[in-house]
């Protein structure tokens, strides 16, 4: 038995060279263990989530399979992760964001509630009598004073704003994808920004989808609501990157 194994029996375990292993297994159970792979990208005046789906038995319905979820009207999130943790981490975010509703009278924004998820994740890390939630959250908004808004936060209680980001089992492979293609996402439109994050998943994955086999979200201008796109009009995206492929 190796001595660092000493230092995993508690998340508030320091070990010698400074690593909490704990986390690192979380971070390791939220990029994995549900095997999909999550995409946020940012455009002009719009921002879209984008990612796969899995029914995990054949003889659930399908319409319950989801990793994408309104918290407002116009908030949404893409999660990652353990699924049981997912939906843990979905309800408590929409505690939140109702509470600063009727503590304060207005939608909060999105980097307000980031920065609360973030705090609650690690307040999780603090505790030997507490296991953080494996997930990885990817926020999606069109702020009133800021624009379009694409947050990142995880297990640890990291938040940052990203111009796009990935989640999951490929992760890595979709942000050298979307670092490609960062300078020209400023000026992208909804339909661009929706295309552009629907190739960065397929290159990853190295397959061609069918419009029932992932989900696509979206939020448009400051007045926008976050919107689940129907099968049909992912199909509608899917055949004009075709078209523009083979042109």
């Amino acid at each position: 038995m190796s001595r660092d194994s000493n230092y995993d029996h508690h998340i508030s375990i320091f070990s010698p060279q400074g690593r909490l292993y704990q986390m690192e297994y979380a971070f390791k159970a939220a990029s994995s263990s549900s095997g999909l792979t999550g995409v946020a990208v940012r455009g002009a005046d719009s921002c879209v989530v984008v990612t796969q789906k899995k029914v995990p038995d054949r003889l659930m319905d399908p319409t319950s399979v989801s990793h994408v979820h309104s918290i407002t009207s116009k908030i949404g999130v893409l999660v990652t992760g353990l699924s049981a943790d997912c939906r843990a981490q979905v309800q408590r975010a929409r505690y939140e964001a109702n509470d600063f509703r009727f503590k304060y009278g207005y939608d909060i924004p999105v980097h307000v509630l980031a920065k609360r998820i973030a705090d609650i994740a690690q307040v999780y890390t603090q505790s030997a009598s507490m296991r953080p939630l494996a997930t990885v959250c990817l926020l999606i908004g069109v702020d009133d004073e800021r624009g379009p808004q694409v947050f990142k936060v995880d297990c640890a209680g990291h938040y940052l704003p990203f111009y796009a980001a990935a989640s999951g089992a490929k992760e890595q492979e979709a942000v050298n994808f979307l670092e490609k293609k960062v300078d020209d996402m400023k000026g992208y439109d909804l339909d661009q920004t929706v295309r552009a994050a629907i190739m960065c998943l397929g290159t990853v994955l190295g397959s061609d989808f069918r419009g029932n086999e992932i989900e696509v979200a979206t939020v448009q201008g400051t007045g926008g609501k976050f919107t689940v796109m129907s099968v049909s009009d992912i199909e509608g995206h899917l055949n004009a990157i075709a078209d523009d492929a083979d042109a």
